[in-house]
């Protein structure tokens, strides 16, 4: 993975106040989700020391908590690690939130998705080569792979993506943002649950095709 393609370089600007917010409920099974990925190796840092992965949990209308930027690292997050997007803006490239730490680079994508469908409660973005990969040569939703991450062209991309899917959950793939990869759904477990098993499956393909090479 390329430092390019990694995803803890914030390109949005940020306006964050270093305030305190109430956790949600389902805080603990977000963290919990989050471990999960970051075990399996979706969530993750490279080489270079470049953050990559995320979550998010809706709160309150189109208001989000999501993990923080340059968090990738960390095995087990705590609550002060994670960021409350209050609003975003994908037409002046804004994102507006609350905590100790910046919200991820990849705040606007999640938002678009939220914007776009109210059914929508969490957002889950991973990184595998593998899983991509299969995405891309399978019939996969993706967006166009000359749109970049974490911009407001990606926003706008997802925004299109989501609109042309009548059912929850979701997998699709970030063509333009190498090995990135995204499920969403109306609760934390099947968003995760689609990126988990989809991932094991084609690991197991994988391994089954090699082996009977």
């Amino acid at each position: 993975m390329t430092l390019e393609a990694a995803d803890g370089v914030i390109k949005y600007r940020s306006q964050r106040v270093a305030g305190t917010f109430a956790q949600p409920s389902e805080w603990v099974q977000l963290n919990a989700a989050r471990t999960t990925l970051f075990d399996l190796g979706l969530i993750g840092v490279t080489g270079q020391g470049v953050g990559f992965g995320n979550l998010s949990l809706r709160t309150q209308g189109d208001q989000f908590l999501i993990t923080g930027s340059a968090t990738g690292a960390v095995r087990e997050l705590n609550a002060q690690q994670y960021c409350l997007v209050e609003s975003f803006s994908v037409a002046h490239n804004t994102v507006q939130c609350r905590g100790a730490l910046d919200a991820s680079s990849e705040s606007m994508t999640h938002g678009a998705i939220y914007q776009t469908n109210p059914q929508v409660r969490c957002v889950v973005h991973g990184h595998s080569r593998v899983l991509f990969d299969a995405l891309l040569q399978g019939n996969a939703p993706r967006t166009a792979v000359d749109v970049p991450y974490g911009t407001p062209a990606m926003a706008q991309a997802v925004t299109r993506l989501v609109l042309g899917q009548t059912a929850l959950p979701v997998l699709f793939v970030m063509a333009g943002h190498d090995e990135g990869v995204v499920a969403y759904g109306a609760d934390v477990a099947s968003a995760t649950r689609l990126m988990v098993e989809t991932f094991q499956k084609v690991l197991s393909h994988d391994q089954d095709r090699h082996h009977r090479r």
